[in-house]
């Protein structure tokens, strides 16, 4: 008995070392790393159950269409394809649906993020290392399988790691074909898929990696290889000078609210209730944000606020007519609170509203009065959703040669020094003004003028804002408001406040123009505090000079 416990022990080892949990955790782990299986070329496969394609379909529920053109376009096994540019707004089911699909047709693809894989380096490794199928581990001191710090390099591993594995793909095709076991075939193309590609435009010398990544295709001339981009923006925001084989698109547009309604009642305990609490809810939310993640964790608290009037055994049953009444009336203070918390707006209590407005009553009742009907909207807005508004409405009145003297560090022009009156020159040439501006109508203006005003427009509305103040409520200044800028665009857009319109073919980029009124923006202006007629120039004549 001794004598085999002993030859348990190593030589060198101590009987307190061999008790200590520490030792037998590292050598548990060491155990574990050593056992580890090498990669093979089935690694390159998305994991998971066997998925049809009819699953696919009813689990993304308005993405018929997007699913069917993409299956069309891989084309049938071994079949060569030209790149893809699959784009559309976040949260609209992009990457989701091209894993699932890779997932039903079992085809080796080598999958990148570029959110992840923050730099050229990082991404060339993180291709390589899946090609090479290497695994980094203690054993080999996790390094990458090959170190390239130049895109030229790249090519010319990418091109031997693209060559050994669709050897392999041949190799394990002509096995399975000997064995008749044709139902497993992968087939021997290999697809590259590169997610977030549009974070690529902010990298380090992104003027470099985007044409090396367009022309891959051309560089590689592998009938054998498939790219796939997956963006938040369109193709025309890569416009480059060089040629390349323009990838095809393929359009994820947002969901629709009968979309999200499908979406959102999916795993719900009493769909019934829950489909009563979206008919009240959801077209408020709806207006504001279509992101499903986002309306998901808004909607989660609120709809827990509504469950509350119920017990225990009311939760599990429909709700007649008269208990939707009386939810109805409980959730209802609680909405536009719930809608401000999306952009983390700070809304006042109505007490306060009542305190400001008796003290501007005793200040100026006149002014008062006429702030009051100007500013009164009619509909609900969040704070950062006016600037933008207000900024589109400048972008088309205002020349975009001005911007620089307009916007500058002192927040507007200078009107300090014009307190003279307007002569009558003056006024019959704002009349001929306000008539040629009537005929012309708003101008046109690309999205990076639109972002450069709006960024202006918000670090002055904070400047105003008090010290002990929270602003707007959002962490960063003005960060925080311009994280969410495209999808709110977006929501203006469908509202028929901003007009988009197509790319130029010179410029590369999508054209917007605003379409509302001017007296609706100064009254979106006079519900934020904002001097909206310093900003507003009229063939160089300001209104703060002709009023």
């Amino acid at each position: 008995m001794d004598k085999e416990k002993v030859s348990q022990t190593p030589k060198r080892m101590t009987r307190s070392s061999a008790s200590s949990p520490t030792s037998t955790s590292n050598n548990a782990i060491a155990a574990k790393v050593n056992s580890l299986e090498p990669l093979t070329i089935n690694d390159l496969l998305v994991g998971g159950d066997p998925i049809s394609l009819d699953d696919i379909i009813s689990n993304f529920p308005g993405r018929r269409n997007q699913i069917l053109e993409i299956v069309r376009l891989l084309g049938p096994l071994n079949s060569p394809m030209l790149p893809l540019f699959v784009y559309g707004g976040p949260c609209t089911g992009k990457t989701s649906i091209i894993l699932r699909l890779f997932r039903h047709l079992k085809r080796p693809l080598v999958y990148s993020s570029c959110r992840t894989c923050y730099n050229q380096g990082i991404l060339f490794e993180s291709i390589l290392n899946q090609l090479f199928l290497h695994r980094k581990n203690a054993a080999n001191g996790y390094a990458n399988a090959k170190r390239c710090d130049r895109p030229s390099d790249f090519v010319n591993f990418l091109r031997e790691a693209l060559t050994n594995v669709i050897n392999n793909l041949k190799e394990k095709s002509e096995k399975l074909v000997s064995n008749k076991m044709t139902q497993e075939k992968t087939g021997n193309m290999i697809y590259l898929v590169f997610d977030n590609f549009h974070l690529v435009k902010e990298w380090d010398k992104n003027s470099t990696i985007l044409p090396l990544l367009f022309n891959l295709y051309d560089m590689l001339k592998m009938h054998e290889v498939g790219l796939i981009f997956i963006s938040s923006t369109s193709a025309d925001t890569f416009y480059s000078n060089m040629g390349y084989v323009e990838p095809i698109p393929v359009y994820f547009p947002d969901y629709t609210e009968g979309d999200i309604r499908q979406i959102l009642l999916r795993n719900q305990a009493n769909q019934k209730l829950y489909s009563s609490f979206l008919d009240v809810v959801l077209k408020s939310f709806y207006g504001i944000t279509k992101q499903v993640g986002d309306l998901s964790a808004a909607l989660k608290p609120l709809y827990e606020k509504y469950c509350e009037p119920l017990s225990d055994k009311g939760k599990g049953v429909a709700p007649d007519q008269q208990m939707r009444r009386r939810l109805l009336a409980h959730i209802n203070p609680h909405i536009g609170p719930s809608l401000n918390e999306i952009f983390k707006v700070s809304s006042l209590s109505s007490t306060e509203v009542e305190t400001q407005k008796e003290e501007k009553r005793k200040g100026n009742p006149r002014r008062l009065e006429k702030s009051e009907e100007l500013g009164s909207l009619d509909f609900h807005m969040s704070t950062s959703s006016k600037y933008l508004l207000i900024s589109a409405f400048l972008a088309s009145r205002n020349p975009a040669t001005l911007d620089a003297s307009l916007f500058d560090s002192k927040g507007g022009s200078d009107n300090r020094k014009r307190k003279r009156k307007p002569s009558e020159k003056a006024m019959e040439r704002k009349e001929t003004l306000e008539e040629e501006l009537l005929m012309k109508g708003p101008g046109t203006f690309p999205l990076e003028r639109l972002l450069a005003i709006f960024q202006c427009l918000v670090s002055v509305g904070e400047d105003d804002e008090e010290p002990n103040n929270d602003g707007f409520g959002v962490e960063g200044g003005s960060g925080g408001l311009m994280s969410d800028v495209l999808l709110q665009l977006s929501s203006l857009c469908n509202a028929n406040l901003i007009f988009k319109g197509r790319s130029c073919p010179i410029e590369g980029s999508t054209r917007y123009r605003s379409t509302i009124s001017e007296d609706l923006a100064l009254k979106v202006a006079r519900s934020l505090k904002f001097p909206l007629s310093k900003y507003l120039y009229r063939n160089g004549i300001s209104l703060e000079c002709l009023k």
